[in-house]
């Protein structure tokens, strides 16, 4: 009978401005869910973005490491020291700093993030031409996918301009040091960081004459020997090293770094929080047009009651509205967040971006959502009584 007679379809098409304006409040509902669902994939996909670049097998960070904007260095002679240990092949050392850089166009500074290591140990999955390029002294790789605050640097450079100088100034320092660009890599930007430079070890020191000593590290990359074991190499060094180190595999390094932008801090609660709050103000929207839905036909429900449909017959009425009404919301939603991702990439440089993960996973809360709706709203109808009724 359900599927002969598709009441729940009659009944929303019947009343198509109500039907409409129930299909925007939905949709409205997805889209918001879909957005903090891209910011937070963006959150987490740009703050790993240098630990899948980096190239080892194993990482060494301080123990009172936080994420890569909350510099922590240690001794590189832990580094060092891990290559006494068997399997181990050959170690890098990684700088990390924040420097204000001059925007050769408009002279003001803005903060970008400078990664140093040793030119003929590259632990960046950069192409080997482009690295060749910071053995020269105060040489650089400008991210071309940095924020529009730095300039124009990376066009002129495509545009055959090689010999610009930019001025790098530490932090409270009067006078800057001027650096070359010899090349052009993509990283992109970051909750924590809005652009990127790649510098050896030498010109990162000069850089940074006064805060950095060479002693101190950032991050230590480790290359293992072919056919080795990482989880038997990271549990010795674990045992062995001191332990004002960790070390953590590849994965390990980007679930650590994914797990302090979404317990300890605010962007990361603040996004869980509006996503709890999409779903919540969903439920409460849907179950709104539902109960209204039910109380405009309730006569028409008393009399189906009537002559002889059951309540369950009529509950199943309610629910497929409900699933119909989630549907058609989905569709205008999807492509609209579409866009927005696109929009929102292009303006912030961010990896924002739909995934099929997220499609699913928006498709299910809302029928799950528009369900739970449809289960509250439907008190009414069975306490429905064609006797109170007529």
């Amino acid at each position: 009978m359900i599927l002969k007679t598709p009441l729940a379809w009659l009944q929303l098409v019947r009343s198509k401005v109500r039907s409409l304006v129930a299909v925007a409040g939905i949709a409205f509902i997805v889209i918001l869910m879909f957005m903090q669902l891209g910011f937070q994939d963006a959150l987490y996909s740009s703050a790993t973005q240098v630990h899948r670049h980096l190239v080892g097998d194993l990482f060494l960070i301080s123990s009172q490491y936080k994420s890569l904007t909350a510099i922590q260095s240690f001794s590189r002679t832990r580094l060092y020291q891990s290559l006494g240990f068997n399997g181990v092949e050959s170690v890098s050392p990684v700088y990390l700093g924040f420097a204000a850089f001059k925007n050769p166009v408009n002279g003001q500074k803005y903060s970008i993030y400078v990664i140093g290591f040793e030119p003929g140990k590259p632990v960046m999955n950069i192409p080997k031409a482009d690295l060749d390029k910071i053995k020269i002294p105060d040489v650089v790789l400008f991210d071309r996918s940095s924020r529009a605050e730095f300039g124009d640097v990376a066009e002129k450079f495509e545009q055959g301009k090689t010999d610009q100088t930019i001025e790098i100034f530490p932090f409270n320092a009067i006078i800057g040091y001027s650096v070359r660009v010899g090349g052009l890599f993509s990283l992109g930007p970051s909750f924590g960081v809005d652009g990127n430079l790649i510098v050896s070890d030498s010109t990162f020191l000069r850089i940074f004459p006064d805060s950095r000593s060479p002693e101190m590290i950032d991050i230590g990359a480790i290359t293992l020997k072919p056919g080795v074991d990482p989880q038997k190499v990271m549990k010795n060094l674990r045992q062995n090293l001191s332990n004002d180190v960790l070390v953590l595999t590849r994965q390990g390094f980007i679930e650590f770094e994914k797990q302090y932008w979404a317990n300890r801090t605010p962007i990361g609660f603040i996004l869980n929080l509006m996503l709890t709050m999409a779903a919540v103000v969903g439920v409460v929207i849907v179950y709104q047009i539902l109960y209204s839905n039910i109380s405009t036909q309730i006569i028409a429900y008393a009399t189906l009651k009537a002559i002889g449909y059951t309540t369950n017959y009529l509950l199943i009425v309610v629910f497929q509205q409900a699933f119909i009404l989630a549907v058609l919301s989905y569709v205008p939603a999807i492509a609209f967040s579409w866009w927005l991702y696109d929009f929102a990439m292009k303006a912030t440089k961010l990896p924002i971006m739909m995934s099929l993960s997220n499609a699913i996973i928006v498709l299910i809360s809302t029928i799950l959502m528009s369900m739970t709706s449809g289960a509250l709203a439907i008190n009414k109808l069975r306490s429905t009584d064609p006797v109170d009724i007529f």
